[in-house]
């Protein structure tokens, strides 16, 4: 009886969120948002260890995608111009890890693109005649030419090469919008199954996490975070705000998952877009 009465509590909770303005959720969300930033900066002093948490739940999560590639051979739902981004923007930041720091985000990133490109072997050539390639059809020049530009013209001012530079925010910039295809099919799809879910889940948690290092570091140096390692005053201010753009576009999947996994439903439905 309990246990219904606090699902019965929560389903009113859901219910009212879902009916309220844009304007109120983004709100509610910020406020939860800050809430749990506060939390993490009390118990958490090096900052460092956000990314290494961030990236070691994104492995995690691929691994989740490899459970269900090897057992339920299928990878329907899944977007493979998704994975394919993703292994572009790790290669590349694994390249600038190596060069630039060569330390456990180096290990990190050559696990994360290990095992994204077995995901990616599998769709193609294993799994081919359950890939949905009709759903997935956002066009990668979508995303990659906007990341070259924005690259060439807002990238860190450092003693590394140039070239080098402009890497560091390529990949910044195609990883903070590389779950479009993956987001835009799912809306196509419309009721997910359960490891695609838990994968983008995972996405959501591990952006928070990236996005909490620089929104904590900006706060405990009164924004002074902002301007360092910047081309003039726009590098980071621009990093904060794909991270929070990331951060956001994954949010209202994240509340469905909530929803889903709290009433015990294995699969997760998302509403029909509004026109």
């Amino acid at each position: 009886m309990g246990r219904k009465r606090e699902l019965s509590e929560l389903n009113k909770w859901f219910v009212w969120l879902r009916r309220q303005p844009t304007r109120v959720k983004i709100i509610i969300g910020l406020t939860f948002m800050i809430s749990t930033l506060v939390v993490l900066n009390m118990f958490i002093e090096d900052h460092n260890h956000f990314f290494i948490a961030s990236e070691t739940i994104h492995a995690a999560g691929i691994l989740v995608l490899i459970y269900k590639l090897n057992t339920k051979k299928n990878c329907s739902g899944l977007s493979l111009k998704t994975q394919e981004l993703t292994a572009i923007f790790t290669a590349v930041r694994l390249g600038c890890s190596f060069f630039m720091e060569g330390d456990i985000h180096t290990l990190l990133d050559s696990i994360t693109l290990v095992f994204t490109m077995w995901v990616i072997y599998m769709m193609r050539f294993k799994l081919q005649s359950t890939y949905m390639a009709e759903l997935d059809n956002f066009p990668h020049a979508y995303v990659l030419l906007p990341c070259v530009v924005l690259s060439i013209l807002v990238h860190p001012y450092t003693n590394h090469y140039l070239f080098s530079r402009i890497l560091w925010a390529f990949w910044v910039y195609l990883e903070s919008i590389s779950v479009l295809p993956q987001l835009l099919m799912m809306q196509k799809i419309r009721v997910l199954e359960p490891f695609t879910t838990h994968y983008v889940f995972a996405l959501g948690i591990a952006q928070f996490m990236g996005s909490a290092h620089w929104m904590i570091s900006v706060y405990d140096t009164a924004g002074k975070y902002l301007y360092l390692l910047g081309s003039g005053y726009f590098w980071l201010p621009m990093v904060l705000l794909t991270e929070i753009v990331q951060t956001f576009i994954l949010a209202d999947f994240c509340y469905y998952y909530v929803k889903s996994v709290w009433n015990g439903h294995l699969l997760v439905s998302l509403p029909r877009p509004r026109v």
